[in-house]
């Protein structure tokens, strides 16, 4: 994972109601009106929301007759997470105790 794309995720990542959208996709895919109604926003908010978790490579969309239905993607928050497990705050990790 380069730069621009952890970038990209934390700046998708880095707003709540966006936050807030992952985890509920965590439990696998839901249609836009469901996000909608766990929300107090407008329908424009939300697809901006959506855009830019979209565009940073988090969320896949499917679209079915007049709905969208959004999902994680699994290859780029796998990639994401052993980007962050890779992060370390020691520089001996013989030594380090924030583990």
């Amino acid at each position: 994972m380069n730069d621009i794309d952890v970038a990209l995720l934390c700046k998708a990542l880095g707003d709540t109601n966006r936050l807030q959208i992952v985890q509920m996709l965590a439990d696998g895919e839901k249609c836009a009106c469901k996000l909608l109604e766990a929300f107090e926003i407008t329908q424009p908010t939300l697809s901006h929301h959506m855009k830019i978790l979209c565009e940073s490579g988090l969320v896949d969309v499917r679209r079915e007759g007049k709905w969208n239905h959004y999902s994680l993607n699994c290859e780029t928050f796998v990639a994401f997470q052993q980007f962050l497990g890779s992060l370390t705050c020691c520089k001996d990790e013989g030594k380090c105790n924030c583990k």
